[in-house]
């Protein structure tokens, strides 16, 4: 683990989808969806491969994760675009 004042506190996704549960963050995410969002969504922090694998900051993945509104269950591939509504 990092000093609290000292450099990134790098982790790879399986251990960051262990301590988001562990922190209580989220009550459950796989290290697969922490994968997905990072390829979808812009807004996730910074990945740094490492080998084969993957990191991020926890630093900043724990805000990205606790401020993200989570659609479990939502499918999105039902509702027309929000222009169409019109």
């Amino acid at each position: 683990m990092a000093e609290p004042e000292g450099g990134p506190d790098m982790v790879s996704f399986r251990e960051l989808a262990r301590r988001l549960v562990a922190d209580g963050v989220v009550e459950r995410i796989s290290h697969q969806r922490v994968s997905k969002l990072s390829q979808d969504d812009p807004e996730f922090p910074p990945v740094v491969p490492v080998g084969r694998s993957k990191a991020v900051d926890y630093r900043l993945a724990r805000p990205y994760f606790a401020s993200r509104k989570s659609r479990q269950g939502q499918r999105t591939d039902l509702k027309p675009p929000p222009a169409a509504q019109e």
